[in-house]
């Protein structure tokens, strides 16, 4: 008998791959989080019935997560990641010696404590010695560090369950306030296909409160569309006018620097959603 995952992105359309093996399935104290061996992706990380992460494609994210902001800050010593448990982002942040720490903040250990031992290769400089890891709110954290970092990278899930404060206006403004002078924030900001109108609000919030605003995309083939999107926001420092000689090289399977300026180029009708 054949074993297959599936996720409904939308009410009549979703994915599946074919499963060889499950190693977890446990409702945390915050969501339903499974770790599964699929034939197509590898090991695959689940939480509440969608796709967070697999071996075969998560280069993607966490490369387009990281390393946007960080050449476009000059000298980004102080990051924080919120969410990402997973450890990915974080594995990306170690790739540029200009940061001094990375805090990692998720609120459902788990997600950690799972990540560590079925993504080693995900997860594996969670142990370094210039990261700190926290289980606890990352909201309530950006509330209580004023002036405290220069990125701000915001790893969540889609807006359900304990990631829902973490689309909010509010919280791009916290955001604002717990970066320095000339901080940056970057966050996920889902697909332009079924999520258009989310896309649309986070963009308009962000405006709202962040001078220089881009939004830039990858393709991320286990994601809802395949097409992803992310949200930049600035208070000086603007991604487009990155000197392609001035990024530095270091380990990657996506991103380069001829992507850079590439990846902010969006089809139309991702560009009419942010006008």
């Amino acid at each position: 008998m054949d074993l297959w995952y599936t996720e409904k992105q939308t009410d009549s359309f979703g994915i599946t791959a074919k499963v060889k093996e499950t190693y977890v399935r446990e409702q945390t104290d915050f969501q339903d989080l499974s770790m599964i061996e699929t034939e197509e992706w590898g090991t695959m990380l689940t939480l509440d019935g969608m796709v967070m992460t697999t071996v075969r494609d998560e280069f993607v994210y966490h490369e387009m997560v990281a390393h946007p902001a960080l050449v476009t800050h000059p000298n980004p010593e102080f990051v924080l990641v919120v969410g990402g448990g997973d450890g990915g982002v974080i594995r990306e942040i170690m790739k540029h010696p200009k940061v001094k720490k990375a805090v990692l903040v998720d609120i459902d250990g788990k997600v950690i404590e799972y990540s560590k031992k079925y993504l080693p290769t995900i997860a594996g400089e969670l142990d370094n010695p210039r990261v700190e890891v926290i289980v606890n709110d990352g909201y309530m954290h950006i509330h209580d560090h004023k002036n405290t970092y220069d990125v701000i990278m915001v790893d969540s899930t889609e807006p359900v369950g304990p990631a829902v404060e973490l689309f909010s206006k509010g919280f791009y403004q916290g955001i604002y306030e717990a970066l320095k002078e000339d901080g940056i924030f970057v966050a996920q900001t889902d697909n332009p296909w079924f999520k258009a109108d989310l896309i649309q609000t986070v963009n308009r919030d962000v405006k709202e409160i962040f001078p220089i605003v881009r939004v830039y995309s990858a393709n991320i083939p286990t994601y809802p569309s395949g097409l992803w999107t992310f949200t930049l926001g600035s208070k000086k420092h603007d991604p487009l006018q990155v000197e392609e000689a001035s990024i530095p090289e270091f380990p990657t399977k996506y991103y380069t620097p001829r992507l850079h300026k590439a990846a902010f180029v969006l089809p139309k009708f991702v560009e009419d959603l942010i006008k």
